[in-house]
């Protein structure tokens, strides 16, 4: 598949991801643009053209498994595994820390890549790493349809995007959008 940036772009206008307004990102940090993959996701034949950016890009890393954080990545990391015909796994919160459940298990020394949604400070990667690494996994790598964490996502491993857009962020305690009044939504699974 060869989808160029402008091709994804497209993608995501189309289906209505991306989104203009007020926003309080899952890192609690508020933007006026926001990546709502879902949209993209309940049209398979789309999801389908930017997961294969991934399988492509990782095709000749050594991988087992790809492991996703709930609930952004779980169907991104699910069509990634189909396609690279991998098993699939995803990570979830309870008691407000990330966790595997539902018999999930990581095996020593499997080789993991994680899949993401969005990344914008990396911080719910981060926590899929921890859960990883206490299973004595190894990651290989870690992907995401979008990065819009301007460069500053890092992981120690390769990291791949679909999507990279430069999109600023505020601090709640600077946000011009919060000073001028607009009011904000939180869209996404953390509320």
């Amino acid at each position: 598949m060869n989808l160029t940036s402008s091709d994804i772009l497209h993608i995501f206008k189309d289906t209505g991801a991306l989104m203009k307004g007020h926003f309080k990102l899952t890192s609690g940090l508020h933007s006026d643009t926001y990546f709502q993959c879902a949209k993209v996701l309940q049209y398979p034949w789309e999801a389908e053209k930017i997961c294969s950016l991934i399988a492509d890009h990782f095709k000749n890393t050594d991988i087992q498994v790809i492991a996703s954080p709930a609930i952004g990545g779980i169907v991104i990391g699910y069509q990634v595994a189909s396609i690279m015909q991998k098993r699939s796994i995803f990570t979830e919160r309870k008691n407000g820390a990330m966790t595997l459940r539902r018999g999930f298990q990581i095996q020593k020394g499997e080789k993991i890549l994680i899949v993401e949604d969005v990344t914008t400070t990396g911080g719910s990667v981060k926590e899929v790493i921890e859960v990883v690494k206490k299973q004595k996994g190894e990651i290989v790598g870690v992907a995401s349809m979008v990065d819009r964490s301007g460069g500053k996502a890092e992981f120690d491993v390769p990291f791949y995007s679909t999507f990279q857009m430069e999109v600023i962020n505020f601090s709640p305690d600077d946000c011009p959008l919060c000073k001028k009044g607009i009011p904000i939504t939180k869209p996404g699974s953390r509320k």
